[in-house]
């Protein structure tokens, strides 16, 4: 999460997006995705977010296998979501922000 994803508040409150959530993808990509990783359009199941699982727990996805990892990431995410692990997502999303180890 850095300074430019602040717009996205306003996507939050019109209600496109979460605050916590498996990270949209940028649709020109999305085709692909779907086409070479099996399951991953199970992401979709719930509302994308401003940050996630994958986020706090891997770097951005620049390659087929690097977003095979982040999908493993969002589909523990889906499964596993609860009002602590959204906690704990958010408290760890807070401390890379002031501690600038976001990548």
């Amino acid at each position: 999460m850095r300074l430019d994803e602040l717009p996205q508040v306003i996507n939050i409150l019109r209600g496109d997006l979460h605050l916590i959530g498996p990270r949209p993808e940028r649709p020109e990509f999305l085709p692909e995705l779907e086409e070479k990783i099996p399951f991953y359009s199970v992401r979709l199941a719930v509302k994308p977010g401003i940050t996630g699982w994958a986020q706090i727990k891997f770097r951005y996805g620049g390659n087929m296998e690097e977003n095979l990892v982040k999908l493993q990431y969002d589909l523990y995410y889906i499964k596993n979501r609860s009002p602590l692990l959204d906690l704990k997502i958010i408290l760890r999303t807070f401390w890379k922000i002031i501690s600038y180890s976001g990548t």
